[in-house]
């Protein structure tokens, strides 16, 4: 089995201090898988991911990166360290053309900036033929597009996806699961919170089921798809 790119191990954590939304989260990650991470509303899961990208304070618990702590460290220590996280809103700089957007998502190394937007344009093609045109004239679907082009501008090792198919058309949505498993395809471990649960476990290796901040379930996207404990927990109450 691969090595373990990534590890959270009971991560309390939360907005306020002294009120925890996460309480014990674990999760391991081998190199180059796709984890799906789905569970009822305000189970957390959003939550995590933050925490994960040092957006929300971890008070307890520890988060490694193939072995070293990065628990806590700013958003901008991380992408340098090889985690790229993309929110679920406000995702884009609207003002700015899409070369642009992918400009920023480079500013910490400007030299790589040609090589890899020629490199990301061939998973995502229309970008690479629009990109004079300003992200305020896009659609959510495509605003989506850029702002995991630009996330993949520093070449991570670990991308993190916060409710990618959130709001799109359901042919969107496909897109999105698409070039989502395009993207692990060409050797990026991705993690991926998902309100559409279902979807989201047909693409993912391994999935978790967060319940009250903590990993309630886990096991293969195709496990968790036919546990029937899930489904009559989870997958009846979210989107098919």
């Amino acid at each position: 089995m691969s090595d373990v790119v990534l590890h959270a191990d009971h991560l309390i954590a939360g907005y306020i201090p002294g009120i925890n939304i996460l309480n014990g989260c674990t999760m391991e990650v081998q190199d180059g898988e796709l984890i799906g991470i789905i569970g009822p509303n305000g189970a957390g899961k959003s939550t995590f991911l933050k925490a994960l990208f040092g957006l929300v304070p971890v008070t307890e618990g520890t988060v490694t990166l193939a072995g070293e702590d990065i628990t806590n460290l700013r958003a901008d220590q991380l992408v340098r360290r090889g985690v790229g996280f993309v929110p679920q809103t406000n995702n884009v700089f609207p003002s700015l053309t899409i070369l642009e957007n992918m400009e920023m998502g480079a500013f910490q190394a400007p030299k790589k900036i040609n090589e890899q937007f020629d490199r990301i344009v061939e998973i995502f093609p229309v970008l690479g033929e629009r990109r004079n045109q300003r992200c305020a004239s896009l659609s959510g679907g495509e605003r989506q597009m850029v702002a995991m082009a630009r996330a993949l501008m520093m070449d991570p090792k670990v991308l993190l996806l916060d409710e990618p198919s959130a709001g799109l058309s359901p042919m969107r949505q496909d897109e999105t699961f698409l070039r989502t498993r395009a993207i692990n395809k060409t050797g990026v471990t991705v993690i991926m919170v998902e309100q559409n649960a279902r979807r989201c476990l047909q693409i993912a290796d391994r999935g978790y089921v967060l319940d009250q901040g903590t990993t309630a379930y886990s096991g293969t996207g195709q496990e968790l798809l036919h546990d029937p404990k899930v489904i009559e927990l989870y997958l009846g109450t979210l989107g098919a």
